[in-house]
C-alpha cells in the first residue's frame, strides 16, 4: 500500500497572474503558503478486477475509458497502471473552497503513482508533470501556483517567465515573522463552495483578448505581491495587513461572481471586530475568508455569531509526501 499525504494552501498574494494568458505575455509572480489541511491518496493493489475508486463517488470500472473522474481517467492512463488497483482519495476540506484542492489531488495522485510503481519522481518534475495535466491535458483554464505549492510545501515566492518556467524561492522571513504571521491569520468558512474553472476562463477570455481593465488589474495585482514580499521580508506585518486589504479590494473588481452580498456584509463585519486585513481565498465566489487581526477573539466571535465556521490551521513545510509504502 502507498498512502501520499498532500498540503492545499492560501495564496498570500500575486493571485491571477500565474495563469498562461497572462504571465506568457507579462510573467507572473505569486506568494503561496502551504497549509497543515491535506488530500490523502492511497493506492494499493486489489482483489477486484479493474479498477476500483473512491472519492466523493466509488466507481468500478474495468478500462481507462470508462472512469468518470477526468483526473483519475487521464493519469491512470498516462502512468499504465494495471487492472486490479484500488485509489481512495480523502480530503480534510471539501473541494470548490479556495484551497487548491485540484492541485493538490493531482500532484498527490501522481506521487502516489510514482510510488506504486517504484520510480523516483523529483519535487520539481512532480510540479511540472501534475501542472500539465491539469492545465495541458485536460484544458483546465488554471494556473501553476497550486501544484507548486502542494508539491513543495512552505511559504514560496513563484515566478513565471514567459516561457512557462517557474522560478521556486521561500519567502525570507524570520522566525519572529512567521510565528507573527501564524499568531495573527484565521480563516473562517463562508459556506459556499464553487467551480473555480467558471470564474478563471472569464479572466483567461479577458486576458487573451487584452481587456485594459483586466490586464490593468493584474498589474497591479502583481505589483502587490512583490510589495507583500518585501512588507514580509522586513517584518513589518501591519504593512501586510493593509496590503491584504488593498489586494481584495483590487482581486474583486475582476468580476462581478468575484464576491457577492453576503462575503461583502460578512468582510465588513470583521473588519470592523479587530480585522485589519482579508481576503477570499482563491479565485473567488465563495471558500474561505482570510483575515489578519491582532485580536482574535473578538473577531472569533463576530465571525460565529454571523454563522460562520472557523478552521485553526497552520503551515506546512514538508510539501507532497509518501507516509507509507508497504
Amino acid at each position: 500500500m502507498i498512502i501520499t499525504r498532500t498540503p492545499l494552501r492560501i495564496s498570500i498574494g500575486g493571485g491571477g497572474t500565474d495563469l498562461p494568458s497572462y504571465y506568457e505575455q507579462f510573467g507572473g509572480f505569486v506568494i503561496s503558503a502551504a497549509i497543515n489541511k491535506y488530500i490523502y491518496i492511497t493506492v494499493n493493489r486489489s482483489f477486484r478486477e479493474g479498477y476500483f475508486l473512491k472519492y466523493s463517488k466509488i466507481e468500478t470500472v474495468q478500462n481507462y475509458d470508462d472512469i468518470n473522474h477526468q483526473i483519475f481517467r487521464e493519469m491512470l492512463r498516462s502512468q499504465k497502471i494495471e487492472l486490479g488497483t484500488e485509489i481512495v482519495s480523502i480530503a480534510d476540506v471539501p473541494a470548490g473552497t479556495g484551497m487548491g484542492s485540484s492541485g493538490a489531488f493531482t500532484v498527490g495522485l501522481l506521487n502516489a503513482l510514482k510510488a506504486y510503481k517504484r520510480q523516483h519522481i523529483s519535487t520539481g518534475k512532480l510540479a511540472r508533470a501534475a501542472n500539465h495535466m491539469e492545465m495541458t491535458v485536460l484544458g483546465e483554464p488554471c494556473g501553476k501556483q497550486d501544484h507548486y505549492s502542494a508539491a513543495y510545501g512552505g511559504i514560496m515566492c513563484q515566478t513565471y517567465s514567459p516561457n512557462g518556467d517557474v522560478e521556486i524561492t521561500p519567502l525570507n522571513i524570520s522566525d519572529a515573522t512567521l510565528c507573527g504571521l501564524r499568531e495573527c491569520l484565521m480563516l473562517f468558512f463562508t459556506g459556499y463552495s464553487r467551480t473555480a474553472s467558471d470564474l478563471l476562463q472569464v479572466q483567461k477570455t479577458k486576458t487573451e483578448a487584452r481587456d485594459k481593465s483586466i490586464l490593468d488589474n493584474l498589474h497591479y495585482i502583481k505589483d502587490l505581491g512583490v510589495q507583500i514580499k518585501e512588507s514580509l521580508e522586513n517584518g513589518n506585518l501591519a504593512d501586510f495587513a493593509a496590503l491584504m486589504h488593498e489586494h481584495w479590494q483590487h482581486k474583486r473588481q475582476r468580476t462581478d461572481k468575484m464576491s457577492n452580498s453576503r462575503i461583502d456584509a460578512l468582510y465588513q463585519t470583521a473588519m470592523d471586530n479587530g480585522a485589519v486585513g482579508g481576503k477570499l481565498v482563491g479565485a473567488g465566489g465563495g471558500g474561505f475568508l482570510l483575515f489578519y487581526t491582532q485580536d482574535r477573539n473578538r473577531l472569533r466571535r463576530a465571525m460565529t455569531d454571523s454563522g460562520l465556521q472557523e478552521m485553526e490551521f497552520a503551515f506546512d513545510f514538508d510539501g507532497s509526501i509518501i507516509q507509507l509504502r508497504n
